[in-house]
């Protein structure tokens, strides 16, 4: 038997997946805390309590993220990118692109049949294209980020961003609300501004299907249908666990390798 666990600590969010036998028993989703160190021990204990283990039965772990060189207890590390390859192989064996937004960038990776990195772009020079835009906006609309999705479905006039700084876009949404402009108007503008941005940086490497999306924006289908139309594919949804944890399940599948 063996047990293996991988953290994935990001701006955002931290993720905590524990394998058994490589298949998943608990996982959990956190918000990151200021310490990396934190952020990891708050998400794996979360998983560690919910199948009834402690971290001593833990026989490798794996760290990935942007706070992986600062969590103590990990065996080894790797790189964000090497993780969200290996996890969305795993959940989703045909695809050969990869799009990961995250909390403070978005990446696109190109993948072979054996998960091996062909290719990949990273933007982390601006919060466009990237969850902590979507955060923004949803705070300014007053809303939860998760109910930004479904805006694009009832829109019916989306607003058009002049620009998808995050600054400038900050003040349209603030002007559209003093404009009484329907929110699900906002939403839905705010969603097409996103997709616009990331779909920039996919067409650049000449995405090929089967293509999915890793990270929490994975689960604002509002992004995802706009990303579709501008690609011209269809954006293939990951069912087998949630897209968030695609990460934290590579780092455990490099774990589950690191013991055999």
């Amino acid at each position: 038997m063996s047990v293996v666990a991988g953290c994935d600590v990001g701006s955002l969010t931290s993720k905590a997946v524990i394998l058994k036998d490589k298949k998943i028993i608990a996982s959990a989703i956190v918000k990151s805390k200021a310490r990396p160190q934190q952020s990891a021990e708050k998400a794996l204990f979360q998983a560690l309590s919910d199948c009834s283990l402690e971290q001593k039965d833990i026989q490798f772990c794996v760290g990935t993220g942007y706070g992986r060189n600062q969590i103590s207890f990990v065996d080894h590390v790797m790189s964000e990118i090497a993780c969200h390859a290996k996890g969305a192989h795993w959940l989703m064996p045909s695809v050969k692109t990869i799009i990961d937004i995250g909390g403070q960038d978005c990446k696109i990776i190109k993948i072979d049949k054996a998960a091996h990195v062909q290719n990949f772009l990273t933007n982390d020079k601006c919060a466009s294209g990237t969850g902590r835009f979507l955060e923004v906006m949803a705070q300014v609309l007053n809303i939860d980020i998760s109910e930004l999705g479904e805006m694009t479905q009832r829109s019916r006039a989306p607003i058009t961003f002049a620009s998808t700084c995050t600054v400038w876009a900050q003040a349209d949404v603030i002007k559209h609300i003093n404009d009484n402009v329907a929110p699900e108007n906002i939403g839905a503008g705010v969603n097409a501004a996103m997709a616009n941005r990331v779909s920039i940086l996919a067409r650049s490497i000449k995405p090929e299907k089967d293509i999915c999306m890793t990270g929490g924006v994975a689960k604002n289908q509002g992004v995802l249908s706009v990303m579709e139309k501008i690609l011209g594919q269809r954006i293939k949804k990951i069912r087998k666990a949630d897209p968030q944890l695609a990460g934290a399940i590579g780092a455990a599948l490099i774990a589950f390798e690191k013991i055999q």
